[in-house]
């Protein structure tokens, strides 16, 4: 479905992607992993078009998609979760959700897609008129996801979605990501808990200093001696 080809990309002089190549295949989950700087989210904004790659290739179904600008790739189905929410926070809920919708053409089925998205996230339901601003942290990173899946993507990148919440929250979190995947929904996943992303995961990458250092099966990198180290730490010792 997804595939980089010697993916480069800099801000200024500084190299911040060197040359990845990675895939995602349909209807998988695909988790990047690696330390703060390693070029994560950089990966997601390239794909998303919020940043240009310097050199190499964003392939979409076979087709090149790099370069394009960000409402572009809504419309082809990929739709990006950043780090850090960005909601609205003076909108309320429905006003965020309606926001997500904009690139759809078919605008009479936007209202049956936002009850079914109150029916997935009835917390949402419950405080549709409040403002973001309003919501916990856990209910504001349910109605970024809620907003993106407004544009029924086929493709979802997901930047950190447990960043800051208590560990209940963390579980629903990765509990929608699964039940999205079994729907249809193909997900590249950033995220700093490893263990968790790991356990959800088909595939991963980890990257470091821009560059992918190693790749396999979820179930392979768990054992990995490196990633145990690095990524698991007592995590993996407590498990």
């Amino acid at each position: 479905m997804l595939r980089l080809d010697s993916l480069t990309v800099a801000y200024g002089g500084v190299q911040a992607l060197r040359t990845i190549s990675l895939e995602v295949g349909q209807g998988e989950i695909v988790a990047l992993l690696g330390a703060n700087g390693a070029g994560k989210s950089t990966t997601l904004r390239a794909i998303s078009g919020i940043v240009t790659p310097r050199a190499g290739q964003i392939l979409l179904d076979q087709q090149p998609v790099h370069g394009l600008p960000p409402e572009r790739m809504v419309r082809m189905g990929v739709a990006h979760v950043p780090e850090g929410r960005q909601i609205f926070p003076e909108l309320t809920v429905e006003e965020n959700l309606l926001i997500g919708s904009y690139p759809r053409r078919d605008r009479g089925k936007i209202r049956e897609e936002i009850a079914a998205v109150y029916r997935r996230f009835p917390n949402l339901a419950n405080r549709r008129r409040q403002p973001g601003a309003n919501l916990s942290g856990g209910e504001q990173q349910m109605l970024a996801i809620a907003r993106a899946l407004m544009a029924s993507p086929r493709l979802l990148l997901l930047d950190e979605p447990s960043m800051g919440l208590a560990p209940k929250m963390v579980q629903e979190v990765f509990r929608v990501v699964k039940q999205l995947n079994a729907e249809g929904v193909t997900v590249l996943l950033v995220e700093q808990n490893a263990r968790m992303a790991l356990q959800v995961a088909h595939r991963a990458y980890v990257l470091e200093n821009g560059a992918v250092a190693l790749s396999g099966d979820a179930a392979h990198l768990r054992d990995d001696p490196m990633v145990k180290a690095t990524y698991l730490g007592q995590h993996h010792a407590s498990a």
